[in-house]
């Protein structure tokens, strides 16, 4: 595994401890290897040096030394500039002692040097059947740069050689959501708009921009997170039954989702959508500050840092059935969750009055990975009063057993050819086209975003746009 961006906060923080964890766990082959690749001048002794420094803070107890040692055998250092055709060849020659095993090489690195690594990994005799080619996100800033990106990696890379990740795809929760639907009889009938009066998807975080100024500015929180993240759980919660768990069946079921997404028309973009920026304000009890007081941030700029969104899916399951979107930076907590809100029951004996949508699903990944089916029971007493429970489908305590990080499943499925949990081209594709009309209408309004206090869930306008059609944010109680 090469992994290009090696010295990179990515690498450092959430690839090497995965890595590690597999190696750990056994699950890597005695003689594999990870290459970090950088245009940094180290030798690699001071390579391993400083991944053991970062990875020994970021698995906290998990690090073991013993384990350490041998799983720092595995690691190589290899100096390249991205666009120095001749630091290849310094590449090749160290990874001729494995010619003919799998190579996976992750572009851990900004995406206009994606073309330029390829290009290079090709003319080095570096990409053969047996490799492949991981891309980190953001794949372009537009469905036209992500055309470009893709038709130019795709001259050295087969579509079944090139891995688009997603991480919150390779999250337990996710994978326990297509286990839930296509595993049991019991939630299959209920999937439906007869069934579900809305569904919600909450990707919210407490950190700012932090030292990502430069780059946040020119993408912002819609080519951030919605496009990619938000879109790809909305395609999990509403696609069809796939004929098996095979990679292409699984993404064409995606693709339909995306295509049926109701188009937006620019008076939708003005009443389905908001767009919001964080003031200052206080986060973890301590004073934070506003998004264009940030380092790297224009006095004038008007990108978001909230995103809220009405989507609708034109088809017989969904028809009706209003799907919300909503992420933002300086929000109130870490979280992320989807809420399946399920319709009353037609007429209720207890008097209970309606609209309240008592039962849920509420599936959470971030700051834990959960599941809860929220019921109605009596509650003690002479009385027949109703109060809330919950079913917590607790998997560590049914399991016992370690449940995987994101990054060590989806790492682990590149390495073995599993590109089910990874985008495919035409489904990456389909979802820039669904926002566009969207970054075209913001770009076009004289309106800036709304403005929202850090520390808290987003501006008003968030919580407006569902109570028009009489609805409101999930809070857990």
């Amino acid at each position: 595994m090469v992994l290009f961006g090696g010295t990179g906060d990515l690498v450092m923080r959430k690839l090497l401890p995965a890595l590690y964890h597999q190696h750990r766990d056994g699950q890597m082959a005695d003689d594999a290897r990870i290459v970090g690749v950088a245009r940094t001048d180290v030798t690699r002794e001071e390579y391993v040096a400083t991944a053991e420094k970062h990875c020994a803070e970021y698995l906290g107890a998990d690090f073991d030394q013993k384990v350490w040692a041998g799983f720092a055998r595995r690691l190589a250092y290899q100096r390249v500039d991205a666009q120095n055709a001749a630091h290849f060849a310094d590449l090749a020659r160290l990874l001729d002692e494995h010619a003919g095993r799998v190579r996976v090489y992750y572009l851990s690195t900004a995406p206009s040097l994606f073309t330029i690594t390829c290009e290079n990994l090709s003319n080095a005799g570096l990409v053969t059947p047996n490799s492949r080619v991981v891309l980190e996100k953001p794949l372009g800033h537009d469905l036209e740069s992500s055309q470009q990106i893709n038709d130019a990696v795709g001259k050295y890379f087969g579509e079944q050689q090139i891995y688009r990740i997603d991480h919150y795809l390779g999250k337990e929760a996710v994978q326990n959501l297509l286990a839930l639907r296509f595993g049991n009889a019991l939630f299959e009938p209920l999937w439906r708009r007869e069934w579900v009066r809305d569904v919600q998807i909450t990707v919210a975080e407490q950190l700012g921009v932090e030292a990502r100024g430069e780059f946040y500015d020119k993408t912002g929180a819609l080519r951030d997170m919605v496009q990619n993240h938000l879109l790809q759980l909305l395609c999990i919660v509403a696609m069809e039954p796939p004929s098996s768990i095979d990679s292409n069946a699984v993404r064409d079921e995606k693709l339909k989702v995306l295509r049926a997404l109701k188009p937006f028309t620019p008076n939708d973009v003005a009443t389905k959508t908001v767009r919001g920026q964080y003031r200052a304000g206080a986060s973890g009890g301590q004073p934070v500050p506003g998004y264009l007081d940030e380092k790297g941030i224009p006095a004038s700029s008007g990108t978001e840092t909230f995103v809220a969104i009405k989507a609708e899916i034109d088809t017989w399951r969904w028809a009706g059935v209003p799907f919300f979107l909503r992420t933002g930076k300086r929000m109130q907590e870490k979280l992320a969750e989807i809420v399946i809100n399920f319709r009353d029951v037609p007429h209720s004996i207890f008097g209970l009055p309606a609209g309240q949508g008592l039962n849920r699903l509420v599936i959470r990944m971030q700051p834990e990975e959960s599941m809860k089916l929220y019921l109605l029971a009596k509650q003690p007493g002479d009385a027949m009063n109703l109060g809330q429970v919950n079913l917590n489908l607790d998997f560590e305590e049914s399991f016992k057993t370690r449940r995987l990080e994101a990054y060590e499943r989806l790492l682990m499925d590149a390495v073995r050819g599993r590109l089910t949990l990874f985008v495919r081209r035409d489904e990456q594709e389909a979802a820039w086209r669904w926002v566009e009309p969207i970054i075209e209408a913001w770009e076009q309004s004289t309106d800036k975003p709304k403005t929202y206090t850090a520390g808290t869930w987003g501006p008003a306008a968030s919580s407006a746009l569902l109570s028009r059609d009489g609805l409101s944010w999930h809070e857990e109680a």
